[in-house]
């Protein structure tokens, strides 16, 4: 299969148009289309910390996890920051290098340092700055999946 791609600026486009013509919806047209709707849907991420409203950078995210009736960021800064949406709204907002381990949790894929199998059938994964998080059975298969093993 041959892919011809045509882009055209034009200053006259207020917001971006995109056609996609094909025969049939392939999975890596489905990621390009799930990609462009990321970009539709960015929004800025904020958390709380000390009665502050802190604009966050998702590329230092480490973790994000329920913690009590709280929803806890860290960062690579050691920053703790309270957010205020629901878990699954920022599993679809942080794109592809974040990932749900558990019913309570979404990692930074980019942030794994190692990962060790329990004989329960959980796994643990340890982030930088030494976070450790457990990736539980029913999410452990799409981890493995993700990483390729």
């Amino acid at each position: 299969m041959k892919l011809k791609i045509e882009v055209k600026i034009d200053a006259e486009y207020e917001e971006p148009h995109v056609t996609i013509c094909t025969a049939k919806l392939t999975p890596t047209i489905q990621a390009a289309i799930s990609l462009l709707q990321q970009e539709q849907e960015k929004q800025i991420l904020t958390g709380i910390a000390n009665n502050k409203t802190y604009i966050i950078d998702p590329n230092s995210i480490i973790v994000i996890r329920t913690e009590g009736r709280e929803l806890a960021l860290y960062d690579e800064d050691n920053n703790r920051l309270i957010l205020n949406k629901p878990l699954y709204e920022l599993e679809r907002q942080l794109g592809n290098n974040f990932i749900r381990i558990s019913k309570s949790a979404i990692i930074n894929l980019t942030k794994v340092k190692n990962i060790e199998a329990s004989f329960n059938g959980t796994m643990e994964i340890e982030l930088v700055l030494g976070i450790k998080e457990i990736i539980s059975r029913n999410y452990r298969r799409q981890f493995k999946k993700r990483l390729g093993v």
